[in-house]
């Protein structure tokens, strides 16, 4: 999975402390650093010129144990709350890094 922000080292923390990852590398001068948790698939942060101007077609699910913390959590980390939806069976916040990439939360039942 790659996240693209303007400012890979401005995302970069809030997503290695989200994720529960490390820094692995930087390529390119930090045009792209790679986070990477122990037997987990590698999650790239590349720069592009560009910022986000519409919805993620690709973005994390995460499961919390307790959806106001997770969200308290992303605010306090300079993440913003996008959005709440609700199925019959589902409830899930949709919630931006620093750059408004999307990442849902969703309680653990």
């Amino acid at each position: 999975m790659i996240i693209d922000p303007v400012e890979p080292d401005r995302i970069a923390p809030f997503w290695r402390a989200l994720l529960g990852t490390e820094v692995v590398e930087r390529i390119d001068g930090g045009r792209s650093i790679v986070l990477r948790a122990a037997g987990t698939p590698s999650i790239g942060i590349q720069r592009v010129p560009e910022r986000k101007e519409t919805k993620n077609r690709v973005h994390v699910d995460l499961e919390v144990d307790d959806l106001e913390a997770a969200t308290r959590w992303v605010r306090s980390h300079g993440g913003s709350r996008v959005a709440d939806h609700q199925t019959v069976d589902i409830h899930w916040r949709v919630m931006a890094d620093p750059e408004g990439n999307e990442v849902c939360l969703v309680p653990r039942t």
